[in-house]
């Protein structure tokens, strides 16, 4: 697992294409700290950037200060996968991908 801290890494975790108009997916976890817990940060990847976002697991208490973590698949093209990262990133989420998505089991 890597974590997210600038464009070279961020590029490595979307899939090997030879086109940048070609669909690819990524999986990532995102730890969204308290002071975003209200924002549609989710939505923002959506709407903003053109990305399908399958949420595969959340983990959010209520009633809580703690902070809220999602398991999630982002697919589109090369640069919507780029620049939907770059916006997390700038929200300074931690961020955890795993650069083959095909195959085993990543968070148990």
């Amino acid at each position: 697992m890597a974590t997210l801290n600038n464009r070279q890494t961020r590029l490595s975790l979307v899939s090997s294409v030879y086109k940048k108009s070609q669909v690819t997916q990524i999986r990532l976890r995102i730890h969204i700290p308290k002071c975003y817990l209200q924002a549609p940060v989710i939505s923002q990847l959506i709407s903003a950037y053109g990305l399908v976002v399958n949420i595969t697991k959340a983990t959010l208490q209520p009633n809580t200060d703690a902070e809220g973590c999602f398991d999630i698949e982002l697919r589109g093209t090369v640069s919507q996968i780029s620049s939907g990262l770059a916006y997390l990133e700038s929200l300074n989420l931690r961020i955890v991908g795993k650069p083959n998505a095909d195959g085993d089991s990543w968070f148990c």
